[in-house]
C-alpha cells in the first residue's frame, strides 16, 4: 500500500478543511449541544462532509469512522480512516486560536499515518509508521528531559468531568505539586503533538474517544513518545485512558496518576 498517497490525501483534506474552519471561526451563526459542555458547529459539520468527500474520491471502498457521521462500513473493512473534523470545538466556538483538524489512516486497527493541522497557526503535524514524525516537513523528536520537577504537562477534562470530579482533581493535584506547571489546552490531538515535538515532557487524560488520539497517537510515537494507559499497559483506541511521555518520566507520572 502507498501510505505516501495515503498522507498526501490526507494532507490534501486537511488543509481544505481548514480553510473551510477558518472561514467560520468568529462568524458562526448557531452553536449546538451533544452533551451539556460537548459542542458542535457548522464548521465540524462542514469540515467532516469535506475530508470524506475527498477521501471517497480516491478511495471509495476504505472504511470511515469520523465523530460527527459515525462509522461508514464498506466492503474493505481493514482499511479504514478516522477523522476528527474539529478538535477542540469549544476553543474554536470561544475564537480561541488552539484546534485542529485531525485524521488518521488503519490497517486492520494499526494506525499506519497521522496528520494533525491546526488551521490557524499553519502547524502541519504528520507521521508514518516507522518513517518518524515532521512538524511542517521537519524531524521531529520528544524532549531529553529526566526529571519530573522540570517538565511541563498537559492535560484535559472528560465531558463528564462533573461526575469524575474527585479523581481528576486528585490526578491533577498530584502532577501540580510533582511537575514544573501544567497546561489545558483543550485539544487532545495537539496535547500529544506538543509532546512529540518536545514542547511538554508529559500528557494524560481520560474518557476520549478514537478520533481525539489516533493520529496524535502515532505522531508521538514516530517522535519517540511512550504511549500508555494510566497503568503502563499498552495504549489502543478502545482505552479510556491515555497517557504518553517523553520515556524519561514515564515511571514517574504512572505513579503520580494513582489514586
Amino acid at each position: 500500500m502507498d501510505y505516501n498517497l495515503i498522507k498526501n490525501t490526507g494532507i490534501g483534506a486537511a488543509y481544505t478543511s481548514a480553510v473551510i474552519i477558518n472561514k467560520y471561526l468568529g462568524n458562526l451563526t448557531s452553536v449546538d449541544k451533544k452533551g451539556p459542555i460537548d459542542l458542535v458547529t457548522e464548521a465540524d459539520i462542514a469540515s467532516e462532509k469535506n475530508i470524506i468527500k475527498t477521501i471517497r474520491s480516491r478511495f471509495p471502498d476504505h472504511e470511515i469512522f469520523a465523530e460527527e457521521s459515525g462509522l461508514n462500513k464498506t466492503a474493505d473493512s481493514t482499511c479504514q480512516w478516522i477523522i476528527d473534523p474539529l478538535d477542540g470545538t469549544t476553543n474554536f466556538a470561544h475564537q480561541i486560536p488552539v484546534f485542529a483538524v485531525s485524521i488518521a489512516f488503519a490497517v486492520n486497527n494499526e494506525i499506519k499515518v497521522g496528520i494533525v493541522l491546526n488551521p490557524v497557526s499553519g502547524e502541519l503535524f504528520t507521521a508514518v509508521r516507522g518513517q518518524g514524525s515532521t512538524l511542517n516537513g521537519k524531524s521531529i523528536r520528544v524532549s531529553e528531559e529526566k526529571n519530573i520537577s522540570d517538565s511541563l504537562l498537559a492535560t484535559g477534562f472528560p465531558y463528564d468531568v462533573k461526575q469524575l470530579i474527585d479523581p481528576v482533581m486528585r490526578r491533577f493535584k498530584h502532577c501540580i505539586i510533582v511537575s514544573r506547571g501544567i497546561r489545558r489546552l483543550g485539544s487532545a490531538a495537539l496535547d500529544l503533538c506538543f509532546v512529540a515535538c518536545g514542547r511538554v515532557e508529559g500528557f494524560w487524560e481520560e474518557n476520549l474517544k478514537p478520533w481525539d488520539t489516533a493520529a496524535g497517537w502515532l505522531i508521538a510515537e514516530e517522535a519517540g513518545a511512550l504511549v500508555t494507559d494510566f497503568s503502563g499497559v499498552p495504549f489502543s483506541l478502545n482505552k479510556k485512558e491515555i497517557l504518553a511521555t517523553n520515556r524519561h518520566i514515564h515511571d514517574k507520572m504512572k505513579f503520580t496518576l494513582e489514586i
